[in-house]
């Protein structure tokens, strides 16, 4: 059987169609999906290197942060330090005064009771010459 020539009409229709659609349709489309992947992955190296990016910075800022804290109780440390020094040296100083005190109260104390008990004497021996005498009833000399 011999193909009629209506047949070969349709087929090269179709094979013209083919090649219409390839050249017009197929071919931009894959372009334009092959751009499409090259965008995706330009956006995913570039999603990736902002992530890593982001990381670098949290990294440093936890970093800057861990220092930072060091340093205040560094500071801390060493304004307590102060404090407790200075504490020291009051309590100190208080107490070479209130020793100071003390000292010159007993010395004080102690030239005070001496002299009551000069006194005393001379007033026991003058009480005791005024007691004779009038016991007596004469001077005593």
């Amino acid at each position: 059987m011999i193909p009629d020539l209506s047949v070969l009409w349709v087929i090269g229709i179709v094979l013209l169609l083919i090649g219409t659609l390839n050249h017009l349709l197929f071919k931009p489309l894959a372009g334009v999906l092959a751009a499409r992947d090259r965008a995706v992955q330009s956006a995913r190296v570039t999603a990736e290197r902002a992530s890593a990016e982001a990381r670098a910075a949290m990294d440093s800022f936890d970093a800057r942060t861990r220092e930072a804290r060091a340093e205040i109780y560094r500071q801390m440390d060493e304004a307590r330090r102060t404090a407790l020094d200075a504490r020291g040296e009051l309590l100190a100083s208080a107490r070479r005064q209130a020793e100071d005190a003390i000292t010159e109260a007993t010395t004080r104390v102690r030239a005070e009771v001496a002299d009551a008990r000069a006194r005393l004497e001379r007033d026991a021996d003058s009480l005791a010459t005024t007691i004779v005498e009038r016991v007596l009833g004469r001077q005593v000399s």
